[in-house]
């Protein structure tokens, strides 16, 4: 019976520090997320460039030099990224602003359908709503995450060149943490490579779909005559990085910006129709034939993922979830007692699949 007790409270005791580490979990998640953002994002940067850098020092190009001309790739890149987003963004938001009363105007005329007395009282609540001045606030607040962009971009760079400094003695570093263990060592290099390959061929073939699908976009609207082509093409591929929800987000966006542009049924029908064709396509064909089994992630996952590190990290943790789920799948994987976790996150119960494809 003691025995019995002794055990019960032991499994009590387990269970309350359990739930007090995971609440200092999330307290650190939360209030260090600017750092730790900077740091994922920057380690999802030397994974793609580290390859790339090794193919060139072996061109007989000095490691420094192949070092060197990657940071200052990355540097421009990021500063470059930085400041064309939030220059695209307030350029939309302006835009807007010209065309609200006209949108104001116009929007009434959707509502014929439902009968004059609720026609009436739909502009009597437009009228009421001040669609200019919170166009307005929304431009002052994208000016205002200028900086906080540019400071992240500039703290990502120093977190990359210090990885680039150091990858040299991270096998060296895993063999002491394994205090010379050979195979431990060899296995755990296994594993982040593994995360590393398949995080990386996501991040690539997701870039080309997205790029494919804004060219789309940029195209309807183009041909439509519409303004702002490239900057709803912009918003489009970086929407694009969201799965499952973004590509909805964004063809919400480009038929609304189209009504507001153009204070046509016919032609913001017509865009919402080339827009949604165009992401039912890419999105459904060419992206899982180019990701085949890299992924294998269950969808149910993702929404919670992207849930999750929304909550937690906002729309960064979105960008972040999915590489971040990939992560936690594959050392599940390896973990016998975790292993159960990786079986949940994976998509047909086999998380292992794909994990030493090329």
């Amino acid at each position: 019976m003691e025995q019995q007790n002794q055990l019960l409270r032991d499994r009590l005791q387990t269970g309350f520090l359990g739930i007090i580490a995971f609440a200092l979990l999330m307290f650190l998640l939360v209030q260090a997320r600017f750092i730790l953002i900077c740091l994922a994002i920057a380690i999802i940067i030397f994974s793609l460039t580290s390859d790339a850098i090794g193919a060139i020092a072996r061109q007989r190009v000095p490691n420094w030099l192949a070092t060197a001309l990657a940071l200052l790739l990355i540097a421009g890149g990021l500063l470059w990224a930085s400041t064309t987003v939030v220059n695209q963004i307030n350029q939309v938001v302006t835009t807007s602003i010209s065309y609200a009363e006209q949108f104001q105007a116009a929007l009434p005329s959707l509502l014929e359908w439902m009968g004059p007395e609720a026609q009436q009282t739909a502009e009597t609540v437009i009228r009421t709503i001040n669609l200019t001045g919170w166009m307005r606030s929304m431009a002052g607040s994208v000016a205002g995450s200028a900086s906080t962009l540019l400071s992240a971009a500039v703290l990502i760079i120093l977190f990359v060149g210090f990885m680039f400094a150091e990858r040299v003695w991270f096998p060296l570093k895993i063999d002491s943490l394994l205090s010379g263990d050979k195979v431990a060592a060899a296995h755990v290099r296994q594993i982040i490579a593994s995360i590393m390959r398949r995080v990386n061929r996501y991040l690539v073939v997701k870039t080309l779909v997205s790029a494919a699908t804004a060219l789309c976009v940029f195209g309807i609207f183009t041909a439509a005559g519409l303004p702002l082509a490239g900057a709803i093409s912009m918003l489009t591929f970086a929407l694009n990085f969201l799965p499952s929800v973004g590509s909805i987000i964004a063809t919400a966006i480009a038929v609304a910006l189209a009504y507001v542009l153009s204070a046509d049924i016919s032609t913001t029908l017509a865009i919402g129709a080339g827009c949604t064709a165009v992401q039912f396509a890419i999105g459904n064909v060419l992206d899982p034939m180019l990701l085949g089994q890299t992924l294998r992630l269950s969808s149910f996952g993702i929404i919670l993922s992207l849930a999750f590190w929304g909550a937690i990290w906002g729309i960064p943790g979105m960008f972040l979830a999915v590489p971040i789920m990939v992560a936690i799948m594959i050392v599940c994987a390896h973990i016998p007692w975790l292993r159960p976790v990786a079986v949940l996150l994976s998509r047909e119960g086999h998380p292992d699949d794909g994990m030493t494809d090329d």
